[in-house]
Order: C-alpha cells, then sequence, then structure tokens
C-alpha cells in the first residue's frame, strides 16, 4: 500500500513540533494510520523510542522497518495498558490525529463515505461487533434520535430517526445510498451534503465509541506523561475539539477548573497551542484540513 495515498497528515509539522521532541525519549503516536506523523518523529529520534496505535489492520502494511518502532495493533484506548506491557511506565510526548483517516473515507466498502454506494458498516476495526446497520435497522427511536443529536448535532434528529423507523418496517436500510435516499426529504436545501456528513458522523462515532475513546486517551495519557511531556492533537469536529480544550484547561472531562485557597487555578497542563487551524493553503490542498484544530499542552 502506498503510505503518501493511504493519508495525508493535517499540520504535520505543526503537531510534531509541538511535541518538543527530545532524541532520547519515549513518544507515542496513538493514530498511526499512513505513519506520516511517525515518519517525522522518528527522524528527530536518534536513542528514543516510537509506540504507535491503531486498531485498524490495514494500517500495519505503512509500519516502518525500524528497531525503534514498536506498533501495537490496538485501540488507543487502552494505552496504558500496552504501554505497560511492553515496560513503559512514563512517555515523553503523546501525538493524536482524531478522527477517520483518507483511506477509510477512500475505500467504498467501508462505508465511511457519502460519495460512494457501499454496505452501511463504519466499524474502523474490522472486528468490532457493532456496525452503522445495526443501529439504523434494529435500535429504537429515542436511541437514534439520541445519537443523532449527540454526535451530529442534527437540528431535525427526531424527525430523522423517525423516518428511519418508518421506513426500516417496509424494508431495511443496508447500505450508504439507500441511508442517504432515506433522510434526502429532510435535508436543508442547499445543504444536503453537510447534512448527511452529519449523519454518518453520528453513526461513526457511535459504531467506534469514539468518545468514550477519548476520554480514556485524555485520562491516561495525563497519566503517562511526564512532568515537561507533551500532548498534541488534531480534533475534527466540535465535539472532540471541546472535550480536548476543557480537559488541557482542567485536566477534568468536564473542563471545572478547580481553585486553591488563594484562587489561583489549579491544572496539571500549561497551554501551548490553543486551537491554531491550517494555514489556507494547506486547506485549498487538504480539504480534509478545513475543519482541523491543533491544541497542545505541556504536563507541569
Amino acid at each position: 500500500m502506498d503510505a503518501p495515498n493511504y493519508h495525508i497528515p493535517v499540520l504535520l509539522h505543526d503537531t510534531v513540533a509541538g511535541l518538543d521532541i527530545d532524541p532520547e525519549g519515549v513518544y507515542v503516536d496513538v493514530t498511526f494510520g499512513g505513519g506520516g506523523h511517525s515518519k517525522e518523529i522518528l527522524s528527530k529520534l536518534t536513542t528514543g523510542r516510537l509506540f504507535a496505535f491503531d486498531q485498524d489492520p490495514d494500517a500495519a502494511e505503512n509500519a516502518p522497518d525500524d528497531e525503534r518502532f514498536t506498533l501495537i495493533p490496538q485501540n488507543f484506548r487502552y494505552l496504558q495498558n500496552y504501554l505497560r506491557f511492553y515496560g513503559v511506565k512514563e512517555v515523553d510526548g503523546i501525538l493524536a490525529d482524531l478522527g477517520v483517516s483518507s483511506h477509510q473515507f477512500d475505500v467504498p466498502d467501508r462505508g465511511f463515505s457519502i460519495r460512494y454506494d457501499a454496505p452501511l458498516d463504519m466499524r474502523m476495526n474490522p472486528a468490532g461487533k457493532l456496525n452503522a446497520r445495526d443501529i439504523v435497522n434494529t435500535w429504537s427511536e429515542e436511541q437514534i434520535r439520541d445519537v443523532f443529536k449527540r454526535f451530529g448535532e442534527l437540528r431535525n434528529a427526531g424527525r430523522a430517526a423517525r423516518r428511519l423507523v418508518e421506513l426500516r418496517e417496509e424494508t431495511p436500510i443496508n447500505t450508504t445510498f439507500e441511508l442517504i435516499k432515506a433522510l434526502n426529504p429532510l435535508a436543508p436545501h442547499g445543504k444536503e451534503h453537510k447534512f448527511h456528513a452529519q449523519v454518518f458522523q453520528a453513526l461513526r462515532i457511535m459504531v467506534n465509541e469514539e468518545m468514550e475513546a477519548l476520554e480514556a486517551l485524555l485520562e491516561q495519557g495525563l497519566q503517562v506523561l511526564k512532568p515537561g511531556g507533551r500532548f498534541s492533537v488534531l480534533s475534527y469536529h466540535s465535539l472532540e475539539d471541546r472535550m480536548v480544550k476543557y480537559f488541557f484547561r482542567s485536566g477534568k472531562l468536564d473542563g471545572e477548573v478547580e481553585k486553591d485557597f488563594f484562587g489561583q487555578h489549579l491544572t496539571p497542563f500549561k497551554l501551548i497551542v490553543k486551537g491554531n487551524a491550517p494555514s489556507d493553503e494547506e486547506q485549498r490542498t487538504n480539504p480534509r484540513a478545513r475543519s482541523a484544530r491543533l491544541r497542545v499542552a505541556e504536563k507541569k
């Protein structure tokens, strides 16, 4: 597999620069994908080590033959357990490029993209038990509404859920195009693409438990980072970015900042990068970069 075509890293140099790499340090790329960020990190290491996580079996084809590198074929929600397995208790930096890789969008039969007619799947790990078809065809109207509202931020989540439940009684909704056709009457005129993208985003997040995985990554990342270690995170939608922003601000998922007796904020992080966006040029050459936001925090 041609790694450069697998995925074009967004804000590649800025994201890696945010780690302030020690050539002898230990780093983790929790979203290996095509290996772009990992290759950049390795180029800055001498005797250091790099561990990478990716639950998608396709990513293994991009793994470099480098004794300093270890690919762990698991979801990053198991960060701490697998680092312990390799005898690592602390790391100097963690990089996360959240969201779906270009490769996953571009392989039609994965069902991630609204561009292709494919089975309603959307599993990042093909061995996962839940897929998008299960949600659309077997979950209750209330459950589907909640998925669309929470993870797609759809204004008409209730109507969309009700329509799916009504239509599936006549015939199952098995493919991406069947889902788009079913919901197209509810799409705002002129904003059809955005509407369907929100629907697909909601289902994908639910199928892959992305928000729960991100919560686990942030909490475990704080524990395994050394003082002075960096957390560099790229997010692509408001739900992810808000969670990262709140956690970096407070060290807590709810974003509530504790104060000491004198009213000073008690936070485990020093903010280094506060939501930087890619340049206009990068957004033109790599459309996936348009919604990206980079946040970097240093553990105190």
